[in-house]
């Protein structure tokens, strides 16, 4: 992981305490933007993100590489933010501080136990790092998750398949359609989407030879085989959003 240098802190601990100053909210806003993309990004197209010049972006760019931002790249050819670097979180805004209580609370409320339970400690963690007087906001803030209640019931242990997704696992199913039609499956799956009233993966499957989506109320049975498929499931992922006209996650 990219430490933080001090300097760069110092800088925007000094710019941030009181009143923001403009420029220093801007240089944070372009650290986001570089954060957002994987790939190199233009300062024509930062400037339109960030409604400056592009003259302005340069000289940003020029003063976040001085105080030891990890940026590559060079006017002309785009900018990249080398990975692993992390803000403090000191440079939480309030929407984003909202932003990751809402979404940990849904998480917490909507998702099998285990995922639970991580998302109730991390939210804990976030809590335990921000400044005192931030810190104390988090559980009074404006931003509830409402009640849930699942409809369908799993067939299978969700954080079974989390687990085989992050391994890149084939794993053996016997699944039940909507027409109460049962088969034995060997899948890819590569991605777990949250429904309100269901859980569903998607997946390649070898019988049909093509990708296929399965409600886990459905599945009966779960083995993982313990096998690598074939394919990278980041590769697997983009086909899967293509053939669907799903956009690119950012």
């Amino acid at each position: 992981m990219v430490a933080w240098p001090r300097r760069f802190a110092d800088h925007f601990i000094r710019e941030t305490a009181g009143n923001r100053m403009s420029r220093s909210d801007r240089l944070l806003d372009l650290i986001q933007v570089l954060r957002r993309h994987r790939r190199p990004v233009s300062g024509a197209q930062m400037a339109e993100e960030l409604g400056v010049s592009l003259r302005t972006i340069y000289r940003d760019v020029q003063t976040l590489m001085a105080k030891g931002a990890p940026i590559a790249g060079e006017a002309g050819t785009g900018y990249v933010l080398r990975p692993g670097f992390t803000l403090p979180p000191l440079m939480f805004t309030d929407e984003e501080i909202e932003a990751i209580v809402l979404g940990s609370r849904m998480v917490a409320q909507t998702t099998d136990r285990a995922l639970a339970k991580a998302a109730r400690d991390a939210l804990a963690k976030i809590t335990a790092v921000l400044p005192a007087e931030r810190g104390d906001e988090v559980g009074t803030l404006g931003v509830l998750a409402g009640t849930y209640r699942q409809v369908a019931a799993d067939g299978v242990d969700l954080a079974l398949i989390r687990s085989a997704i992050r391994a890149e696992h084939k794993v053996w199913i016997a699944y039940t359609d909507e027409s109460e039609m049962r088969t034995e499956r060997q899948i890819w799956p590569i991605s777990l989407t949250f429904f309100e009233r269901v859980r569903v993966v998607a997946a390649w499957c070898e019988l049909r030879q093509g990708y296929r989506h399965f409600r886990t109320d459905r599945i009966g049975r779960f083995i993982e085989i313990g096998e690598r498929y074939p394919r990278r499931r980041r590769v697997l992922m983009k086909e899967w959003r293509d053939i669907e006209g799903l956009p690119e996650l950012g």
